[in-house]
């Protein structure tokens, strides 16, 4: 199993720099940076303290914002940014919504798993997958049936 490692020559500081850079740009966003990740600050700042709607929810973790943080950073350019919100359960959701037959909700939680549901018209669909850095293909192919067809 290939193990890959941060290089350390000139060039790869110069290749890592440039990645920093282009993040930070795109960040500034629409999407990324100036709706989304400000959604998702806002939503944690509110949410991350016990009982925050009064009904004894459970605090979003760090973890959870991290996780949820990851996951917006990882969509793809040019992709529907969701709404952010908060379960009771202290996970965090990222929602999809075209209409009331067209919508997706990933909850994403402290380990990092997302979980989803989706109605497509008459159809649901419901499971969850791994977040390892790349937005999952079953996420993507999900939120391009809300927006599609």
């Amino acid at each position: 199993m290939l193990t890959l490692r941060p290089g350390v020559s000139n060039e790869a500081e110069f290749v890592a720099r440039k990645i920093r850079r282009g993040r930070r740009h795109l960040r500034k966003s629409n999407v990324l940076g100036g709706t989304a990740m400000d959604e998702l600050a806002s939503v944690w700042h509110e949410c991350k303290v016990p009982d925050w709607d009064g009904h004894r929810a459970v605090a979003v973790t760090q973890d959870t914002y991290r996780n949820a943080y990851f996951v917006l950073e990882s969509l793809p350019a040019g992709f529907p940014a969701p709404s952010i919100g908060a379960e009771p359960d202290g996970a965090l959701t990222l929602d999809w919504h075209r209409s009331a037959r067209r919508t997706l909700s990933v909850s994403v939680d402290e380990t990092g798993d997302l979980h989803y549901a989706a109605l497509l018209g008459p159809n649901r669909q419901f499971g969850t997958e791994v977040f390892n850095g790349e937005l999952p293909e079953r996420i993507v192919v999900l939120v391009d049936e809300v927006f599609g067809a």
